[in-house]
């Protein structure tokens, strides 16, 4: 008994010549034949390579700009920060969208007046919440600056309005 039972722990799990068989097609023949199935679809379909297609929305999209060149009136008058509030910030603070505090609400303005202007003024530039950053567009950042003294002054406040910068 000991010699039959030493024989079963050393055959392996093909005893057939039939499970052979199945066993070479399964481990060399069929991924063989994967293979080249696999090489027919790829190349059977005329596939234009990327970024070579001529629709007009693809041809517009590789010629877009990359970047542009504004340039500004440097001699402008600045502008009052009641007409920046009318230009840039009348869209939320007037309807209180998003969350915004409405202009002239005391209630909605006096937690944020007691962070100081220069908080205010943080989060008008670089933008907060639904907020959008508001530095880098139309107006100047000291432009931003007497929107936000115009709109905490209405709410209470007591902030200067910040002056032009002298030019270096």
């Amino acid at each position: 008994m000991s010699d039959q039972h030493h024989e079963e722990a050393h055959t392996g799990p093909i005893k057939t010549p039939k499970q052979l068989l199945i066993a070479v097609l399964y481990s060399f023949v069929l991924p063989v034949f994967i293979i080249i199935g696999l090489v027919a679809y790829v190349t059977s379909a005329n596939k234009p390579q990327a970024g070579s297609s001529t629709e007009p929305e693809a041809i517009a999209a590789r010629i877009q700009k990359v970047g542009s060149v504004e340039i500004k009136d440097a001699n402008r008058a600045a502008r009052t920060g009641e007409d920046v509030y009318k230009a840039q910030c009348a869209a939320c603070h007037v309807a209180g969208a998003a969350g915004a505090p409405k202009f002239g609400d005391v209630g909605a303005w006096s937690a944020r007046v007691a962070k100081g202007y220069d908080t205010l003024m943080t989060s008008a530039l670089k933008g907060k919440g639904a907020m959008g950053a508001q530095g880098g567009g139309d107006f100047e950042d000291f432009e931003i600056g007497r929107a936000v003294v115009y709109m905490a002054n209405a709410a209470g406040a007591k902030f200067a309005e910040p002056k032009k910068p002298e030019a270096k």
